[in-house]
């Protein structure tokens, strides 16, 4: 990591690449006419678009969705390096902070290509390089074949422990809800350890942020629980560092819908929430609930971004908005291969 004065973040500077490059996402119109192209001619559709580099880099090893799909991964890979190379200070250190996320991503990614003995390159084309591990070390990752050969290559990284102790629940139930929700947490913990007092510039927008997506996950993971019909105990997956549920308030909200919608639209996300709120209200089944669950993070870090303008907000909004982006797209394309509907794959899509 950098080392730079704490006092020489340039927030206005890389706020205003980030209003730039968002400007450059796709829009509402853009999943539209994606949804009735086939992927050859998404990949088309890419290469007239700021993923020109990547589709025309990759296109002569790549075609159809693997094209696709690479090429996703690394145009995120860049521009959050971008993010990096654009920062300094307390600035650039939050975000590097926050982009180990990816590092939490490609653990959970080689942990479920282990489980369900994905080929090689089935895993390497969901990894995303924009984390600090490098390019060998996610090669043994994706090549170790089984869990807890993964598990043991991960024990001096800051995953190791809490993978180790999530070890033997992940045998006795055969879910990889025990792991997966290791990484989480450990990942979490991580980030707001030894960020410095709320009063240390940056510190308190960066925590309010965290704090949001932290609520929003743990919903996410009770109510997966809850549905599961499995004997997991929701208080134990329960990530800390929110501020609008304890482990057994959420765990005693996750069995009625309308009562944790209640909860989140009295609280301070509420003001600022209406318009998603209205799309959890909506939502009749679990797929529909998550995708507004994530809508609603959108539209709140829009929300911290307004209300901070020069802070590390929107940065990290700009994050959560480039990863919709790039899992709006591989649905679309994915769906599209298998045959699915326009109103089927438009389902799968978060869109604000």
């Amino acid at each position: 990591m950098n080392v730079i004065s704490r006092d020489a973040s340039n927030y206005a500077y890389v706020n205003a690449r980030v209003k730039s490059r968002r400007a450059d996402l796709f829009e509402e119109e853009d999943y539209r006419k994606l949804m009735r192209m086939g992927p050859g001619e998404i990949a088309r559709f890419m290469e007239e678009s700021e993923y020109e580099e990547e589709i025309n880099a990759l296109g002569s090893r790549y075609s159809g969705v693997d094209l696709i799909e690479y090429a996703l991964n690394q145009n995120l890979a860049k521009h959050f390096d971008s993010l990096l190379q654009w920062s300094q200070g307390r600035l650039y250190d939050l975000i590097s902070r926050y982009l180990r996320k990816f590092d939490a991503w490609n653990v959970k990614t080689a942990i479920r290509g282990a489980y369900t003995h994905s080929d090689v390159e089935t895993i390497d084309t969901d990894f995303i390089r924009a984390g600090e591990f490098d390019d060998s070390f996610l090669t043994r990752l994706e090549e170790a074949g089984e869990v807890e050969a993964v598990v043991d290559l991960l024990e001096d990284t800051i995953f190791g422990p809490a993978l180790a102790d999530a070890y033997d629940e992940f045998e006795e139930t055969g879910t990889l809800v025990p792991l997966e929700n290791a990484v989480d947490r450990t990942f979490y913990d991580e980030l707001l350890s030894g960020i410095g007092a709320a009063s240390e510039s940056g510190t308190r927008e960066f925590v309010k942020f965290l704090q949001a997506e932290i609520d929003f996950r743990n919903v996410r993971n009770a109510l997966r629980l809850a549905r599961s019909g499995s004997d997991l105990d929701p208080t134990e997956y329960f990530i800390e560092g929110g501020r609008l549920f304890s482990a057994s308030e959420l765990s005693n909200l996750v069995g009625n819908l309308d009562e944790l919608v209640a909860r989140i639209e009295s609280s301070h996300y509420g003001d600022e929430l209406s318009e998603a709120l209205e799309e959890l209200e909506d939502a009749d089944s679990l797929i529909q609930f998550e995708h507004a669950l994530d809508a609603a993070l959108l539209s709140y870090s829009d929300h911290l971004s307004k209300v901070f303008p020069l802070s590390v907000c929107p940065v990290l909004g700009y994050v959560l908005a480039k990863e919709r982006e790039v899992d709006n797209i591989r649905a679309i394309a994915r769906g599209r291969e298998v045959g699915l509907t326009e109103e089927d794959i438009e389902e799968e899509l978060v869109v604000l």
